[in-house]
Order: C-alpha cells, then structure tokens, then sequence
C-alpha cells in the first residue's frame, strides 16, 4: 500500500518567514497597520591609533550603538483619529508607550518580536491628496524610541 503525501503542512525552518502578516502594539491596545519601516541598530565605530604603532591604518573598534526612528503606515478610516490624538497629546506632555511589533505565523503565532522601549511621535503625515488618483488614503506616523530589543518566539 502506498504511503499518502502530507499536504500543506506548517512553515519549517528552511523557508524564511513571509512579511505581510503582523501586527503592532502600543502598550496593550493592538493597532492595525500596512506597513512598519526602519526597524534598524547601528553601531558607531570609533577610530583609533597611538603614535607608536607599525600598522598603518587605524583600529577600528564598536562604540555607542544607535537605533533608527520607525515609520507607521496605515489606512484612513471614517472617525478615526487616534495617531492624530496621541501625536497632538504629545505636544504638550510627552507620553511615552513601548511599542511591539510582531511577526506572526500562519496560526497568529508569534515568531519575531521587536520591542522599542519608551517611544513617542516624532512625525505625523496625513495622506497626499488627488483627484486624478483612485488609491487609498495612507497616513504615517514616525517613531523616536530609546532601545531595541530583538527576540525569537518560538525555539
């Protein structure tokens, strides 16, 4: 009797993690957006070389490392205002929030998460207007945050 072939079987390890299923959290209100860009570290190189060394280049060694802002992007909806309210409350008394990313898997699990510890609304851009277009309304919201975190859910 011959063996039946398994059909459509969970995401393994060799096949890298697909992008368009997240989602985002602000404390612990989940907002939804289509896009979330710059989740970059850095670190910064420091130079050096003393008077007596026979190398001639200089050594290169790792310094303070630094974190990018983060760009939200997500679709305007009838009534809803919320990026707009807490960038405005943010003029007059910052209100910081750690914000989570999470990439997920095809059971809504979690796979990857970053956390940006302490963020707050640097930019708010509403969406571009045209009469000759027929795309959706976009609008974006930009991230300053202190520290992040990179972590595997799932081991």
């Amino acid at each position: 009797m011959a063996k039946k072939k398994k059909k459509g079987k969970i995401q393994d390890k060799n096949w890298p993690l697909p992008k368009f299923h997240f989602q985002v959290k602000f404390g612990k209100e989940v907002w939804r957006f289509q896009e979330v860009s710059g989740l970059d570290m850095e670190v910064e190189v420091m130079e050096y070389r003393h008077g007596k060394s026979k190398q001639l280049g200089t050594f290169k060694m790792p310094g303070r490392p630094s974190v990018s802002d983060v760009s939200l992007k997500k679709g305007v909806f009838t009534g809803d205002t919320s990026l707009f309210k807490w960038f405005k409350k943010n003029l007059s008394k910052v209100e910081r929030k750690d914000v989570t990313v999470i990439l997920l898997n095809e059971k809504r699990k979690a796979e990857i998460t970053w956390v940006l510890s302490n963020a707050f609304p640097k930019k708010i851009e509403s969406t571009s207007l045209n009469s000759q277009g027929s795309d959706i309304a976009i609008e974006s919201i930009t991230l300053a945050y202190e520290e992040l975190e990179i972590s595997n859910v799932t081991k």
